[in-house]
């Protein structure tokens, strides 16, 4: 019989780290999305495996899996932990690159925390600011100016939106899912969840800004001013060259 009273042993650190080498090694995002579950769960120990390994790939690209042990470690609340994230990564860890010298720190800051409601306002704010003061103006894009966006401004917010939701949302994500239903806007809405039982979905409180969204769900375009805008958004050069 065994033993009830007795102290489970806690997890073998160097079997953790190798858990979690392994399966940003050779595992899916998927596998490696699970990994970062299940090595929070274990306490500190898995947090110390999850920190380490952040910190010495910290010339590794951004990737979703990257973002979400990022994410984890802020929300553990650990003073220790925080004090080595804010000297390897002060920011957040993409680094923004933009054309036209836009600051990206507040939707960064949005994303980290999983403010996706705030962080879609931002995105809109943000292309605006890209298209020019009257876009700024009217809150809105006109097709012909998705156009004047930068290349690297675009896939700094499509990197920044995948990054700190699992792979889950972004532009580059819409515009897959759209190839894969041969371009079918009627289908792309059904599968994002934007529009159901052709009833279009109520802004905001009827779209979903966590992770339990469709694949796709965010960011938003506003397509009462028809589908040309967000076409053009989905077919911008931006998502045919080598993301920043």
């Amino acid at each position: 019989m065994s033993d009830q009273n007795s102290t489970a042993l806690p997890p073998n650190p160097d079997e953790l780290a190798a858990e979690l080498e392994q399966a940003f090694t050779t595992g899916t995002l998927k596998t490696q999305l699970a990994t970062v579950d299940r090595l929070t769960a274990t306490g500190e120990e898995g947090l110390n495996a999850l920190q380490t390994y952040l910190l010495d790939s910290e010339d590794s690209p951004p990737t979703p899996a990257r973002g979400k042990i990022y994410q984890r470690l802020i929300q553990a609340e650990n003073g220790a932990i925080a004090t080595l994230l804010e000297a390897t990564y002060p920011d957040g860890i993409v680094t923004p690159q933009s054309e036209r010298d836009v600051d990206y720190q507040t939707l960064q800051d949005a994303l980290i925390v999983q403010d996706y409601l705030t962080a879609d306002r931002l995105s809109i704010q943000l292309l605006c600011e890209l298209v020019g003061p009257a876009a700024v103006q009217r809150k809105w894009l006109y097709f012909s100016e998705v156009d004047k966006i930068p290349i690297p401004d675009f896939q700094t917010l499509d990197l920044l939106w995948q990054t700190y939701s699992e792979g889950k949302f972004g532009f580059s994500v819409q515009r897959k899912l759209w190839l894969s239903l041969g371009k079918n806007f009627t289908k792309l809405w059904e599968r994002i969840g934007w529009r159901q039982d052709n009833n279009w979905t109520r802004y905001p409180n009827s779209f979903t800004w966590n992770l339990t969204a469709p694949q796709g769900h965010l960011p938003l375009s506003n397509q009462l001013r028809g589908v040309r805008t967000f076409e053009a958004i989905l077919n911008h050069p931006a998502w045919q060259t080598s993301a920043p």
